[in-house]
């Protein structure tokens, strides 16, 4: 378990941690887009892609044994802060179906483009994972981007 870090006279911090601080193994995820396990992307819908990239992310982190309350950092990259914006109900909805109240360190990010055509959101990782967690790892290692965790 990671415990948020919040220093005496900052401002409430909403949907992200100031900090968090654990024991455990970590794992670095890498970027993560909207794709499906056949590796399209899900939709053009910015909700969306967030949301899947945020599903791919859990993947990951299901698979080397970890849960959603174990991310630490999130990097967040995305081609038009207006599209996220416009969209944060739908993010905020999503991201409490999927994490409750756990938020992460998050920094995000306004990028021209991303590598894939058409992605508008990419999504990269730290989590702490419990020394315990084992997890599917070992079966994960090889699977195709987007089938980890499905």
């Amino acid at each position: 378990m990671n415990t948020a870090i919040e220093p005496p006279g900052f401002p409430k911090a909403r949907g992200y941690s100031n900090g968090r601080v654990g024991e455990g193994r970590t794992l670095a995820v890498a970027g993560q887009i909207a794709w499906d396990g056949d590796g399209r992307l899900v939709s053009d819908d910015f909700a969306a892609q967030f949301l899947q990239a945020l599903d791919n992310v859990l993947a990951v982190v299901r698979a080397a044994g970890g849960r959603g309350e174990d991310l630490l950092k999130l990097l967040i990259f995305v081609t038009d802060l207006d599209a996220y914006r416009n969209a944060g109900k739908a993010i905020g909805e999503g991201w409490r179906a999927r994490l409750g109240k756990h938020y992460p360190a998050m920094s995000l990010v306004k990028v021209a483009g991303l590598l894939e055509p058409g992605a508008m959101v990419e999504i990269e990782a730290l989590a702490l994972l419990p020394y315990e967690a084992t997890g599917a790892a070992a079966e994960a290692t090889d699977a195709a981007p987007g089938e980890a965790g499905r």
